[in-house]
């Protein structure tokens, strides 16, 4: 059975295309839910208007779904909290971000 680190581990590889930086070390995941083999993924953007949405979003359902034991993958967008990146980035992504 599948389980939620193994869902982020695939999301490790989706990149977002302006920052080339992972959406797991951005913290643009911010819930991953596992119900047999169907996966619920709450993320959000960098902005609101972001203009990489739809492609990202396609991203990680397409790595969600190649994920060992999921069958089905539903990604919800959200706003709320607001991403900011000393909240919601890993160490990592802080760092490639320039945020201390």
């Amino acid at each position: 059975m599948v389980d939620e680190s193994t869902i982020r581990e695939s999301l490790f590889e989706v990149e977002d295309p302006e920052m080339n930086i992972s959406v797991i070390d951005l913290g643009l995941i911010y819930a991953v839910r596992i119900d047999g083999e169907h996966a619920e993924i709450d993320m959000t953007l960098t902005s609101p208007g972001c203009p990489v949405a739809p492609e990202l979003m396609a991203a990680v359902h397409r790595a969600a779904l190649a994920t060992d034991g999921v069958g089905s993958v539903h990604v919800n967008l959200t706003f709320s909290p607001p991403w900011d990146p000393k909240v919601h980035a890993t160490e990592d992504g802080k760092f490639e971000l320039g945020v201390f």
